[in-house]
């Protein structure tokens, strides 16, 4: 981080005698000239975030998926761009790396006046704090300067399109809705069975609602306007409101090999949304023009997600970090237990620590890095940053990357403080009686170390845990990725149950490997041997050596053989390179295969049984008095069955 302008402290008081001496010597309209620049900054990244969403939906249309996969990677690096050009900008113009204080807290205040209209208040103040940063000394990083705190509302915020339309099956029915909910949408190509794809939409609502629904006066289908997509899926996002119940829902669409779309399936459950809607996931390319809306209604449909994630979810990485560091300080503020060493086996590469009351851990690297590991801090963030950018598949947890963060010193242990003292000396910036500055860390979400997970599990859980794993590798491998470091305390179990890799020091492209079978002893001395009888490469991965260190207690082995006995071949590997190498995409589904339509109704029968008497028939939804003719509330009751 640039240290930039270094003038007296801000809130002292000869600080505020210098403004007033100064002020008369600015020439007018500097502030405005500046903040509008800023802006300016801001406007062309967020219209190229934009245009990046909308060749997605050009590029689901044609099947490129290559090209779209691309464009997600692309759009990470644009906002770095933008505040570097920013950056320079102010600088040349403006020297803006020796405007006074005063000048400076002005500027904020006329660009909180150009963001009173705006449509994407909270991302013009984090480029404005990102741009800030890079100039002003971090004794500026309160909110006299920046944007500590939001300066403008998001709330209510209109746009045209509005973000979500609204939709009243009592009107027209609910095959009717459904289709123009699908024409709404906008999709170019058609769909091979719309009819196909209602009946089994209706179907598969009907087997997740417990019994007939009964219809309250606020009956409507909620349904934002804008497709999220990612890898080869299109995922059209909404909720059905009934009175004051909710029921989110999210519609899968793929091409279906016949030269047009389906709906491949329908998510329902919390657990299924949350699977989908999270950061160990590549980004979704959605158009918002009010990004602020967006993630409201996805906040009402996954509660317990913090808004931060959901930002980083969409593509807005930055404001991510925002939210989440001003969670941070809120909780530093509202809790009082310390700072400790992770617990677990530590690592050779990071200083690993966590606060007991805050689902996340904090990961320094380590000055010196010990044999056998074979690795610098460079190549480190190297792993990092292509993590970031790879499609994570659901594997591989998502990180918060910071630089200079100052921790209340006080609430570190003593062990913890002599650890980081001990390895990773460089990356204490500033060491106060009150303050630690730490100069690069990694935050992740917590999880339970598989190994940790392992030895406290049940036969069932330790069989499906295993499972994970091995489900973890192979997804992992589909898209190209080698975890390297294969050890158990390497990857996390989630909340879900789910296995996520979480230590990337030793990641690297699946094609950059050399998968090998281990070549037989010449006699019996070469098994007993402390040296391989064999040349090994850098590069070389003998699969046959990972059931001697990954299999060493029967219940893990029995568990692993019984579904990932392949792996442990070289061939298998082999023969994933090779379909990466002939270009062959694979997309890992974020949801089981037995929940696509295509083999939930695999039987070709589309209809579901009679509906209970109790019921409306759906023959009836498209005539909407049908439902309310002769009664008063409740207005009946729907059913989702299909004719």
């Amino acid at each position: 981080m640039n240290a930039g302008k270094q003038n007296v402290q801000p809130n002292m008081p000869n600080a505020i005698i210098e403004v007033s001496e100064q002020e008369s010597h600015q020439p007018a309209g500097a502030a405005e000239r500046v903040a509008r620049a800023l802006l300016e900054g801001f406007d062309r990244h967020y219209r190229l975030f934009r245009e990046a969403a909308r060749e997605a939906s050009t590029l689901f249309d044609k099947a490129d998926w290559l090209t779209l996969q691309q464009i997600t990677t692309d759009r990470i690096r644009f906002y770095d761009i933008r505040v570097h050009e920013a950056v320079q900008r102010l600088i040349t113009e403006f020297s803006a790396d020796s405007l006074p204080d005063h000048l400076w807290q002005q500027i904020k205040r006329e660009y909180i006046v150009l963001l009173t209209e705006h449509k994407q208040p909270e991302l013009a103040e984090t480029f404005f704090n990102s741009v800030c940063c890079q100039i002003l000394h971090r004794s500026y990083y309160h909110n006299a300067f920046i944007f500590v705190r939001p300066g403008v509302s998001t709330e209510h915020i209109d746009s045209v399109p509005p973000s979500y339309r609204s939709y009243y099956p009592l009107r027209e029915g609910l095959r009717g809705t459904i289709h123009r909910i699908i024409e709404d949408m906008g999709f170019k190509r058609s769909f091979t069975d719309l009819r196909r794809d209602q009946r089994r939409l209706l179907r598969a609502w009907r087997l997740h609602l417990p019994g007939p629904l009964v219809l309250e006066a606020n009956h409507q289908i909620q349904v934002l306007s804008a497709v999220f997509y990612r890898n080869t899926s299109a995922y059209v996002v909404g909720k059905m409101i009934n009175g004051g119940q909710q029921y989110p829902f999210v519609v899968a669409v793929m091409h279906d090999g016949q030269g047009g779309l389906s709906v491949d399936t329908v998510l329902l459950t919390t657990e299924q949304l949350a699977i989908l809607v999270n950061s160990s996931r590549a980004y979704f390319l959605v158009d918002m023009e009010v990004p602020s809306a967006y993630v409201d209604f996805l906040h009402s449909m996954l509660p317990h997600k913090p808004k931060a994630e959901l930002y980083s979810i969409l593509g807005l990485h930055k404001q991510g970090k925002t939210l989440f560091y001003r969670d941070f300080l809120h909780h530093l503020e509202h809790s009082s237990d310390d700072f400790i060493v992770a617990p677990g086996i530590r690592g050779l590469v990071m200083c690993v620590f966590t606060l007991p009351s805050f689902p996340y851990v904090f990961k320094v690297i380590k000055d010196v890095i010990s044999p056998p590991k074979q690795i610098n801090r460079d190549q480190v963030k190297e792993k990092y940053l292509l993590v970031k950018s790879h499609d994570r598949v659901g594997r591989m947890a998502d990180t918060l990357e910071y630089s200079g963060v100052p921790f209340p010193k006080r609430r570190f242990t003593p062990e913890l403080l002599e650890e980081l003292r001990a390895l990773a000396p460089s990356s204490i910036v500033e060491e106060t009686e009150d303050a630690l500055v730490i100069r690069h860390l990694y935050i992740e979400r917590r999880m339970v170390p598989l190994n940790i997970y392992m030895d406290k599990a049940s036969d069932e859980q330790l069989a499906h845990v295993v499972n994970e794993f091995g489900n973890a590798l192979k997804e992992l491998a589909a898209v190209n990725i080698f975890a390297g470091d294969l050890l158990y305390k390497n990857f996390g179990v989630t909340r879900y149950g789910r296995v996520v890799f979480y230590d990337y020091d030793e990641i690297d492209y699946l094609t950059r490997c050399h998968f090998r079978k281990m070549p037989e002893p010449r006699h019996a001395e070469d098994e007993f041997a402390a040296e391989p009888w064999y040349s090994v490469d850098p590069n070389d991965v003998f699969p046959e050596e990972f059931g001697y260190f990954l299999l060493t207690d029967p219940r893990v082995s029995r568990a692993f053989l019984a579904h990932h006995r392949d792996l442990l071949d070289y061939r298998w590997w082999q023969r994933m390179q090779a379909q990466i190498e002939a270009g062959k995409m694979a997309d890992v589904i974020p949801y089981p295969q037995s929940q696509r339509f295509s083999v939930m109704f695999s039987d070709g029968i589309t209809h579901p049984r009679k509906a209970r008497p109790a019921s409306i028939p759906s023959s009836l939804a498209s005539h909407p008095r049908a439902l309310t003719s002769g009664r008063k509330r409740p207005l009946g009751r729907f059913s989702f069955d299909s004719d």
